[in-house]
């Protein structure tokens, strides 16, 4: 295909090799958010979207309300569908509701005297560790993620289970700004590493500070970086 005969869409996206896989389109959609090639705030269409991904507008339509029931994107009067954004002070609220329901999560794997919950954490970080500096931003997106759901998992509550989706789309978004303000596998692995090592001790204070270390100072630095970037400092 030449240049001139090249489709136009939304940049940073591949074309899906599968027309016929809706999570295909899904999956390069979120690769696209994490990744920053759609930035929270983006509007997206249906005919852009199947133009850049070489897919169907059904498929891509299906795609689309999957992605908004996960809350990624929202539907705006006069503005359409686009990605769902969290400004400085909703990047901190999410991170103190987090600490809440991490907390909640830790404290029932540490009351499990057979320690098979704890077991589990163990795995989940084992599994994680070599995903977090992959060289695809994607998988460490994906890894540093479901070491999060996996610790809700192990605790085996049903209720904080039903709101994992909505949680895993805030994380989702958080992690973008922090894709387009400080890349930094390094740091990502060494902030769980030390998330980790406060579970080992099963006390619940340290647990709790540790939890608050990971998310809350981390939403205060990230925001900290957002404001420097748009002042332009």
């Amino acid at each position: 295909m030449s240049a001139s005969s090249t489709p136009r869409g939304v940049a940073g996206l591949e074309p899906v090799a599968n027309p016929t896989r809706r999570d295909a389109v899904i999956n390069e959609i979120k690769r696209g958010i994490v990744l920053g090639t759609i930035r929270p705030g983006g509007r997206l269409t249906e005919s852009s979207l199947s133009e850049a991904l070489r897919v169907s507008r059904p498929t891509v339509r299906e795609a689309l309300n999957r992605i908004a029931q996960e809350g990624l994107l929202v539907q705006q009067p006069y503005r359409g569908l686009r990605v769902a954004e969290l400004d400085t002070r909703e990047i901190l609220d999410v991170a103190h509701v987090r600490v809440a329901l991490d907390m909640q999560a830790m404290t029932e794997v540490l009351a499990d005297e057979t320690g098979a919950k704890m077991e589990a954490i163990r795995r989940a970080w084992e599994e994680y560790r070599p995903l977090a500096v992959n060289q695809d931003p994607m998988v460490q997106h994906e890894s540093h993620v479901a070491f999060h759901r996996r610790i809700w998992e192990a605790a085996g509550n049903t209720f904080l289970m039903s709101l994992w989706p909505t949680t895993e789309a805030h994380i989702t978004i958080c992690l973008a700004h922090d894709q387009a303000a400080r890349h930094d596998p390094e740091r990502a692995l060494r902030v769980h590493r030390e998330l980790m090592e406060a579970f080992e001790t099963g006390d619940l204070d340290t647990v709790h500070a540790a939890l608050v270390a990971h998310t809350v100072d981390s939403a205060e630095q990230l925001i900290a970086l957002i404001e420097q970037r748009e002042s332009g400092a």
